[in-house]
């Protein structure tokens, strides 16, 4: 996506027209993201940021139940390290940034700059780790990291900073790391879900996609309005592979010294790209009201015969909504209510209340949702009461319409044909049954520019043909172009 030029007001792109266009449009005019002068790493503003903030504030705690303790580590790596697994610096090695130089004076070491923490942090877990006491060891790590792999960056979506959560835990035993995927990816789901109002497919993801140095890879993936699919949440099983590169090893309760079993998690702010794009529309952001910065934004408008009583009633409901809703008075002189109502729109704010005079003789206020733009009235009684169902009502309402878009843009082929009909017409994720070979997967790809996107869990025995070999199908897969 083209650096957007934002010396204009509002959106000019339409959704559903030209969408790369219409997203830049959304993020930047809304002032949610910008861009800074490094290519692919963006400036949160305070409404993408604050929206992060919740995330965390929803993620973190519940982690806290599971027992998963927050640490950090530097966001330097020497080479050393990064260089002991050897799938894991492969399917790197075209990602990483590497310092080189303090000052003048060379270094004699390179430095990786963190793309992703197992380097650094497992030389550690091998120093810490002794006795089958020492475990589970369940940490995660709240940081940025730095991948510089692509040459066409998309803000949130495909960007080389980004901010996620990075679990990482140790067990004793194969079904104790393996018992951890259920409570993660549950976790995830319902965050998307309560917080984003976001659904996904929840699936495995292939050989020859799963995360480097990873034995099984799981993933949630969502379906953009373009057609794309794009990656949410992952989990990722390392079974002993990490800990016996980096000889993580435990004395069991006989004595007798055993490899470690680990896992790999995290959410990313990719998740604040794909809620812009799945609720927003041609009037600009519409934030799900958990994560939105300002829930209600209360806009008076009045001449200056009338401001004084006007103002006074709009203090009064901002007051009475400040302790249990983020809310704001817009009393910013020289513009003119309409401007104001588009703008707050554009910025996705939930609810807008208007307060007009003869709302001031009514003793009540007018409700205006920003999803569906509908109206009604309440007096200042019933206002917290009213807005906060509103705000439920509106959370429960974009949910709805997010999983029918992706329920209508999840599509079968049973054929090869069909496959590639499909995907070029319709876009969105196809399902077909796979025999599980790389090469049928490569081929695939190499034709039509879609990959595998997960297999999704649970779906139980396939009866039918490979849609591209016509082998036995062993699993059914999702296929689609992606980010």
């Amino acid at each position: 996506m083209a650096k957007e030029k934002i010396d204009e007001k509002g959106i000019t792109a339409r959704k559903a027209e030209n969408f790369s266009e219409w997203y830049v449009q959304a993020i930047i005019r809304s002032e949610f993201l910008d861009y800074s002068d490094v290519s692919g790493c963006y400036i949160f503003r305070p409404a993408a940021y604050a929206a992060w903030q919740k995330i965390y504030d929803a993620v973190d705690p519940e982690l806290r139940k599971l027992g998963v303790e927050n640490v950090y580590f530097p966001v330097l790596i020497p080479e050393k390290f990064l260089s002991v697994e050897k799938d894991h610096i492969e399917g790197f090695a075209a990602e990483v940034a590497w310092v080189t130089h303090a000052g003048d004076t060379k270094l004699g070491e390179r430095l990786a700059v963190r793309p992703t923490s197992e380097a650094m942090m497992y030389p550690t877990f091998a120093k810490w780790i002794r006795s089958w006491r020492d475990l589970p060891m369940r940490y995660n790590q709240w940081n940025s990291v730095l991948r510089w792999e692509f040459k066409d960056p998309t803000p949130f979506l495909r960007t080389r900073e980004f901010l996620w959560n990075e679990g990482h835990s140790v067990f004793a035993t194969e079904g104790e790391a393996r018992g951890e995927r259920d409570q993660i990816l549950n976790l995830y789901v319902r965050i998307l879900k309560e917080y984003l109002a976001l659904p996904g497919i929840v699936g495995r993801k292939t050989e020859k996609e799963k995360f480097a140095g990873a034995v099984e890879s799981y993933s949630i993936e969502h379906v953009m309005p373009d057609g794309y699919g794009v990656q949410g949440p992952a989990f990722h099983f390392d079974g002993q592979k990490f800990a016996r590169s980096f000889e993580i090893k435990f004395l069991d309760a006989e004595g007798k010294s055993s490899y470690a079993w680990q896992n790999t998690y995290a959410i990313s702010t990719r998740e604040l790209g794909v809620m812009v794009a799945t609720h927003g529309d041609d009037k600009g952001l519409v934030i799900p009201p958990k994560l939105a910065h300002i829930q209600v934004v209360v806009v008076p408008i009045y001449k200056n015969e009338n401001k004084e009583t006007v103002m006074e009633f709009a203090g009064k409901a901002v007051k009475l909504l400040g302790e249990e809703v983020r809310v704001r008075l817009d009393d910013r002189e020289g513009y003119s209510p309409g401007f104001k109502f588009n703008e707050w729109e554009m910025k996705g704010v939930p609810i807008r209340i208007e307060i007009g005079p003869k709302d001031v003789e009514k003793r009540q206020v007018v409700l205006v949702r920003r999803d569906t733009g509908a109206k009604s009235e309440t007096d200042l009684g019933n206002l917290s009461e009213k807005v906060n169902l509103l705000l439920n009502e509106i959370h429960k309402a974009l949910y709805l319409k997010a999983e029918k878009f992706l329920h209508d843009n999840v599509h079968t082929a049973k054929d090869y044909d069909s496959l590639k009909k499909i995907l070029k017409e319709k876009g969105g994720l196809v399902s077909a049954p796979w025999c599980e070979d790389q090469e049928c997967e490569e081929k695939i790809k190499a034709e039509t520019g879609a990959k595998i996107t997960n297999m999704p869990l649970g779906q139980g025995k396939v009866d039918a043909k490979c849609v591209y070999c016509k082998k036995k199908a062993k699993t059914m897969a999702n296929f689609a172009k992606s980010y």
